[in-house]
């Protein structure tokens, strides 16, 4: 990766400062809308419903929520990652002496099972450099030939973070190529910050043509119902992502940076994956993470560069990170899935819905929409972060009842 020292700071206006540099490599993924959906989110769980659960005795939340969905699952090679890969590998291009030291021939080098290892090797070939990916013996097999059909070379290693560590250093050390870690550093963290931006834009400017149509709606937008008040918010009130390593929220609380818009993260709880929403609570970074959830994108620990970040330890920070990270478990995850593709059409990867299995069924979260939202309630964007789930794997998820 690029050194430290030369880094943009961690602010909203290096978030544009990425979005302007990777754009030529990116798509502008879409934002959708479902009144289903939005029904549902907006509707009381049941006494019934709430059995079992840590909110058994507590009267059942009734929060008004509006969802927009951005669609990162549409962006290339499937997922959010593209973004941070297309930053890292241009601000080493732009690095003093890259090309004079050979980084076009030494190229860049990671370890990852899933969705970095296909952006960076994208990244790299666009970029016309090499890229060596390294990938434990155990990924699956279209993860790896995904990874190969980008260009890359790939390495294979134990399992264990130990292990892919240790072969990755000995590729560096052969290679002479860059390392550049998948989520905990500042160009990865301002790249994926870029799809928080879009969404913010994407939204204004949706309502903004709602408020003047008087056609029939479109996929993107909701049908006008009643003229805007002149209160009304022109965008949105919050976001929500999926929490791993915490790219993708970090750089997303950036993008909202001065302008008013909470953002709000998204964990599994299966196995204690629940990491950011433990650590924030114990006021300590919790360093590792040992869980089979299905959401097997969120099974890293929150990075340290990105856990400065959510709480607020950053220079130009003021003090504001996350403003919360909420949990919920796998039946709630799959619940989620389904209603994303029998509503929606869309098939994500279970790391996308944990944020609308949170909306939906987290009593804390729903509460506290209720209660600082009031009646006319919150515009809350959603980050599908993915969509590269074989169809076997999605079957297996929701197996024949027969």
């Amino acid at each position: 990766m690029a050194d430290l020292s030369t880094c943009p700071p961690l602010t909203r206006a290096s978030v544009v400062k990425a979005h302007n540099l990777i754009r030529p490599f990116i798509h502008r993924t879409p934002v959708l809308t479902n009144r289903t959906i939005d029904e549902v989110a907006s509707t009381s769980r049941t006494a019934e419903e709430l059995k079992g659960t840590p909110w058994e005795e507590a009267k059942p939340a009734n929060p008004t929520l509006r969802l927009w969905f951005k669609c990162e699952n549409l962006q290339r090679i499937g997922a959010f990652k593209a973004r941070g890969a297309f930053h890292a590998v241009e601000r080493l291009k732009r690095e003093p002496g890259w090309e004079a030291g050979g980084g076009f021939t030494k190229g860049v080098v990671t370890h990852s099972s899933g969705n970095h290892a296909q952006a960076l090797a994208l990244a790299a070939r666009t970029a016309g450099m090499p890229a060596h990916i390294v990938m434990p013996k155990i990924s699956a097999a279209p993860k790896v030939a995904a990874t190969r059909g980008y260009g890359a070379n790939v390495v294979f290693s134990g399992s264990t973070a130990p292990e892919r560590l240790a072969v990755a250093d000995e590729v560096i050390a052969t290679t002479g190529g860059r390392m550049v870690p998948p989520y905990d550093h500042p160009d990865i963290i301002l790249g994926q910050g870029t799809a928080g931006l879009e969404l913010q834009a994407q939204v204004a400017e949706a309502k903004a043509a709602e408020a003047t149509s008087t056609g029939a709606p479109t996929a993107f937008l909701r049908a006008p119902t009643t003229a805007p008040k002149p209160t009304q918010n022109p965008g949105l009130n919050a976001i929500m992502t999926p929490c791993g390593g915490g790219g993708l929220l970090a750089g997303t609380v950036l993008s909202a940076q001065g302008t008013g818009i909470r953002v709000f993260g998204a964990e599994p709880s299966f196995g204690g994956a629940d990491d950011c929403t433990r650590g924030l609570a114990q006021g300590k970074r919790i360093e590792a993470v040992s869980s089979l959830t299905i959401a097997d994108g969120l099974r890293t620990p929150v990075g340290v560069h990105n856990w400065a970040v959510l709480t607020g330890q950053t220079p130009d920070s003021n003090g504001k990170g996350v403003d919360g990270v909420y949990a919920v478990g796998e039946d709630q995850i799959k619940a989620a899935l389904r209603l994303l593709l029998e509503r929606m059409k869309l098939m994500v990867e279970p790391s996308s819905a944990v944020p609308l299995a949170v909306v939906l069924y987290n009593e804390e979260f729903r509460k506290r929409v209720e209660e600082e939202a009031g009646p006319e309630g919150w515009d809350l964007g959603i980050v599908l972060s993915g969509g590269n789930v074989s169809l076997e794997g999605f079957s297996k998820l929701f197996p024949s009842e027969g």
